[in-house]
């Protein structure tokens, strides 16, 4: 199968009430993990990656380990841009074959947010690739992403609804209570379902984006702390919390920082448990085997996309 565009993936994950995992990948082991995990589930699934990864791993090593995926497996794939920080970012992967891309403006006010979603959306949409775009401030840190929790703030659905008017951007990431990084509360976990209830009134028919909602998964960050890490009050979004913005009206749900706990779990327990192993397939394969788990269990049991993959 080859890549294809959220449109139809997100269509039915709204008529269907489930959720969308978009994983970021930055290695072959990532992709492999992610891709084995959703053809097991027969799951559709998005690839994502950041500026960051692109700078990293760099556009055709990423391309090439997605399409030997595909290959293996027939099941819906889009590759998606993450927190596209500008035209020129956006630009290079819709000419490198993504079918999907994220410009992230919220960092600007609402009208130069929208000037520049526009102009993302028009340069997309007359090459057949989708667009994500987000209102309102996630706080957190990761990648190049880092904003300080007092420059956070929830979305307005208001401005939701003028926004994807404006803009006629294809999916919205909004900010409801989710933040990037290992330390996503302070308290209490609590999500602003109120906000998720009002935007979907106003705008049926957008599919709705969740950045920031990794679970932060304990068990991954209690190995990493007990072989050597230093992880003190690291914590995510509740699994029972994301099941519940999927049943809501959340089309895609973005996984990034327990994808990279579950590799580093996998490393740091071969490094303290066989400190001889100097065999790079040894300690990255048992990390792999984590992320395809923690995939597995997203899908299945948080997300509700399996069994989904087929349109």
């Amino acid at each position: 199968m080859s890549l294809v565009t959220t449109k139809e993936m997100f269509k039915k994950s709204i008529d269907e009430k489930f959720a969308i995992g978009a994983f970021n990948i930055n290695n072959m082991e990532f992709v492999q993990a992610i891709l084995d995990a959703a053809a097991e589930e027969n799951s559709p699934v998005i690839l994502q990656t950041s500026s960051s990864a692109l700078k990293y791993a760099r556009i055709p090593y990423l391309k090439h380990m997605i399409e030997a995926g595909l290959e293996e497996h027939d099941v819906p794939v889009a590759l998606h841009l993450d927190h596209g920080p500008d035209f020129e970012t956006c630009k290079l992967c819709i000419d490198n074959g993504y079918t999907s891309v994220m410009i992230d403006g919220s960092k600007y006010d609402f009208e130069q947010n929208v000037e520049l979603t526009k102009q993302v959306v028009d340069y997309a949409h007359s090459r057949g690739v989708v667009v994500e775009a987000e209102l309102g401030k996630l706080a957190g840190i990761e990648d190049d992403v880092n904003v300080a929790q007092e420059d956070s703030m929830y979305t307005d659905p208001e401005q939701a609804l003028e926004f994807v008017q404006k803009t006629n951007c294809d999916s919205l990431a909004i900010a409801i209570g989710t933040s990037h990084g290992a330390y996503k509360f302070k308290g209490e976990a609590k999500l602003r379902f109120d906000i998720l209830e009002k935007i979907k009134a106003l705008i049926p028919e957008t599919p709705i984006v969740l950045h920031g909602a990794s679970t932060v998964v304990p068990e991954y960050v209690e190995m990493c702390n007990n072989y050597g890490g230093n992880m003190p009050g690291a914590k995510g979004v509740p699994d029972e919390m994301l099941h519940e913005a999927s049943q809501r009206g959340v089309s895609k749900i973005n996984v990034d920082t327990d994808l990279r706990l579950a590799m580093t779990a996998g490393i740091r327990k071969i490094f303290v448990e066989n400190p001889e192993v100097f065999d790079p397939r040894k300690y990255l394969g048992l990390g792999r085997d984590y992320i395809k788990d923690c995939v597995k269990h997203k899908i299945k049991d948080v997300f509700g996309s399996s069994n989904k993959a087929t349109f």
